[in-house]
């Protein structure tokens, strides 16, 4: 089936959208992307056909998950979010953002009955995915947080906030997994502070790829997993169905 975008009503006055991917022949699993930064794709339809901003690294890194048996399922901002900046930390953490996603979650379980699903998210993206792990509960199958924002952003920041900081993972009942580039610059994502976690969790670490082309906490750096995508989501995918999967990607 073509690509699509669905539409859903959420809260009173307020939708929530998400793209669909193609579905692979061999489809196993639903993997529910969480997108970085305000999580604003700008998700729209340009003469019948989707568009959105694909620099993001699991945007960009798509087809990747389809290829080897997973559905996608984007999410964009939901529309009271759109302007300015998009998500804030407060937002990602908080009742809406989990009331929207609970829609998109009971759509895709209509969708595809008896598939799990799957919650990934990165940078940012990562404070939805653990948050509404916890709140999901056994409603998923497991998370995934890959470049997690493990510390709040100063307030100098264009978009200050708590980031997971505060956040306790031991809330989230699904099993969880983390990875993240042990190159990783970004201050608020420290590769520190997965190692760390790397003793109640499995960790995937990722080593090398491409020289960056962004700033250490944009998409075109060791923190997206540049040069690193598709080695990156197979060992995600691989971890999602419990097939053996490499705690290093090098």
């Amino acid at each position: 089936p073509a690509q699509e975008i669905i539409t859903l009503a959420t809260r009173p006055g307020v939708t929530q959208s998400y793209f669909l991917t193609s579905i692979p022949k061999n489809l196993q699993a639903v993997a529910v992307l969480f997108p970085g930064s305000g999580g604003s794709i700008q998700l729209r339809a340009e003469d019948g056909k989707p568009r959105f901003n694909q620099g993001n690294f699991l945007v960009r890194s798509r087809a990747e998950f389809v290829k080897r048996g997973g559905v996608a399922a984007i999410i964009d901002a939901p529309s009271d979010q759109q302007a300015g900046w998009g998500m804030t930390d407060e937002f990602r953490l908080g009742d809406s953002h989990h009331t929207d996603i609970s829609a998109v979650v009971e759509d895709l379980g209509k969708r595809f009955p008896g598939l799990p699903v799957f919650l990934v998210g990165t940078s940012r993206g990562s404070i939805s995915a653990a948050s509404l792990g916890a709140k999901l509960g056994q409603r998923v199958a497991g998370v995934v947080l890959t470049s997690t924002m493990f510390r709040q952003t100063s307030r100098k920041s264009k978009e200050p906030g708590a980031g997971l900081s505060k956040f306790d993972f031991a809330t989230v009942r699904p099993p969880l997994l983390f990875v993240h580039h042990v190159s990783d610059q970004c201050e608020t994502t420290p590769y520190s502070d997965a190692a760390r976690l790397s003793e109640k969790y499995p960790l995937v670490t990722v080593f090398g790829g491409a020289s960056p082309q962004s700033g250490p906490c944009d998409a075109f750096s060791a923190h997206g997993y540049l040069g690193k995508e598709s080695e990156t989501v197979e060992q995600i995918v691989n971890w999602m169905l419990k097939k053996p999967f490499q705690h290093e990607v090098k």
